[in-house]
C-alpha cells in the first residue's frame, strides 16, 4: 500500500511538471496585411519550440504558445525582426524592413492609410 501511495505521488508530480512546459504569451508586432500576418506567423514557428503563432492584422497582438524549456520570447522577437517587423522590445534592422514587400511598408504612414479601408 505504501509503495502503491508512493507510486501514485510520482506520477502526479510528473504530470504537474510536464504541463509547465508549454507558455502562452501575448505581443504587439507592427505590420498592416496579410502578407505581414504570413510573414510573421511564419517566423515565428520557424523558431524551435513554438507550437502556435496568430498574429491579428487589425490589433497587431501576436499570440503564442511556446516551449518554455525550449526558446523564450526575446528569441521569438529576433525572429519577427529579422523578417522585418517590428516589436516593443525589438526593432527590425533598416536592412530587414527594406526586403519587406512595399504594400507591408508599416513605418509609411501613407502605406497604413490605405490599409484602414
Amino acid at each position: 500500500m505504501k509503495k502503491l501511495m508512493i507510486l501514485a505521488l510520482m506520477l502526479i508530480g510528473t504530470a504537474t511538471f510536464a504541463q509547465n512546459k508549454n507558455q502562452k504569451a501575448s505581443i504587439e508586432v507592427d505590420g498592416v496585411c496579410m502578407m505581414c500576418k504570413k510573414r510573421i506567423e511564419k517566423a515565428c514557428l520557424s523558431s524551435k519550440g513554438v507550437k502556435s503563432a496568430v498574429w491579428n492584422v487589425d490589433t497587431h497582438e501576436l499570440k503564442l504558445i511556446y516551449d518554455a524549456r525550449k526558446t523564450d520570447l526575446k528569441t521569438i522577437q529576433k525572429a519577427i525582426a529579422k523578417v522585418g517587423h517590428d516589436t516593443k522590445e525589438i526593432k527590425a534592422t533598416d536592412e530587414a524592413y527594406a526586403n519587406i514587400h512595399a504594400c507591408c511598408k508599416y513605418r509609411d504612414e501613407a502605406v497604413v492609410d490605405e490599409h484602414k479601408d
